[in-house]
């Protein structure tokens, strides 16, 4: 309907027409808000990324440590991978060959390429050369049978020893000229001997030895033992299905308070008011599987020792998924029959 009025010609607005403005107005506001809120939360989502690495940069978390059982996973993984490659080039070579040799088939880094059986290590001091002699007259070859031992046997046996607090000494020139007559010593560069150092010593071997040497197995035995190593091939054969093997002529003990006494415990008091320590193997000889000393390797800053060097071992293991073997033939003292070792 037509409004009169003055000639100015206008119209009124109808009411359709003002919802449609309406409405557009209200969708273009929308879309407004919607950018805006989507170029927020893009900016703190950036905010919040940026923070979250800052905070790991800051606080060493891009770059924690890994735990035990982590490490010993990672180490047996590592094994097995190697061992699967090592079986497939063997099995090629047999193929043409029709023979796989006399011990292993596994490569690794050392100089006869093949993996040993066990690396061992005879615990020495200065002043024990007697000790030495005994033993090599005993059951330790030299020379060229020494050699043999390791390339047809598998079993590499060095004696270990450290150096003296005052470096070059006497003490140090006599293993140097004893060494050079044998060839049969591993001589731990960064430790200086004594005898409560003998934990310390322990775990510098286990760690130097499995870095230096791909086995098996690793054994630290005491200089006035003697081994049967047949026996011993035969007895750890048993045992290379335990990728964490622990062996030993295992034992309680007691835990001595007194500073006066031989066996003196200075952390008497972390064993409990029954002062016994736990089951552990004898020092006399302590055998342990591959992916155990490389754990000892690489966390040998962190691994703490006690009064005793199979004490401290035995602490190491407590608290790990490890298979605790006691074996008798391991019982030096005992001169049980089928013995692998016995004492001089």
């Amino acid at each position: 309907m037509q409004i009169r009025g003055s000639g100015s010609g206008h119209r009124q607005v109808g009411p359709g027409l003002g919802s449609r403005v309406t409405a557009l107005m209200l969708a273009m506001f929308a879309s407004m808000a919607s950018f805006y809120v989507a170029g927020r939360l893009w900016q703190d989502a950036q905010t919040r990324v940026y923070l979250i690495n800052e905070l790991d940069r800051r606080t060493g978390q891009a770059h924690s440590s890994i735990s035990v059982d982590d490490t010993l996973k990672v180490v047996a993984c590592r094994h097995q991978h190697k061992r699967l490659a090592a079986l497939q080039m063997e099995l090629a070579h047999a193929n043409h060959q029709g023979y796989l040799g006399q011990y292993s088939s596994h490569s690794n880094g050392t100089r006869n390429g093949k993996r040993l059986l066990a690396v061992i290590g005879i615990m020495t001091g200065f002043g024990r050369k007697n000790y030495r002699d005994a033993v090599r007259k005993s059951w330790l070859p030299s020379g060229a049978t020494l050699k043999k031992l390791e390339q047809e046997k598998g079993i590499l046996v060095r004696f270990v020893i450290g150096r003296s607090a005052n470096k070059g000494d006497n003490y140090d020139r006599a293993i140097d000229d004893e060494n050079r007559k044998t060839n049969d010593f591993l001589i731990l560069e960064n430790h200086v001997e004594g005898s409560e150092e003998r934990p310390m010593k322990t775990k510098r071997f286990f760690g130097h030895a499995s870095d230096t040497f791909d086995a098996e197995f690793y054994a630290r035995i005491n200089d006035d033992i003697y081994i049967n190593v047949d026996a011993l091939g035969g007895m750890l054969s048993a045992h290379w299905d335990k990728p964490r093997v622990y062996i030993g002529c295992m034992k309680s003990g007691e835990v001595f308070s007194e500073s006066s006494h031989k066996w003196y415990e200075p952390d008497w008091w972390k064993f409990g008011d029954g002062k016994t320590y736990f089951r552990h193997a004898s020092g006399e000889m302590v055998v342990i599987s591959r992916a155990l000393a490389q754990f000892i390797s690489i966390n040998r800053l962190l691994l703490r020792t006690y009064a005793h060097d199979d004490v401290s071992i035995g602490s190491w293991m407590i608290g790990l998924d490890v298979k605790h073997v006691n074996e008798g033939k391991l019982c030096c003292s005992s001169w049980s029959p089928g013995a692998v070792c016995s004492a001089l």
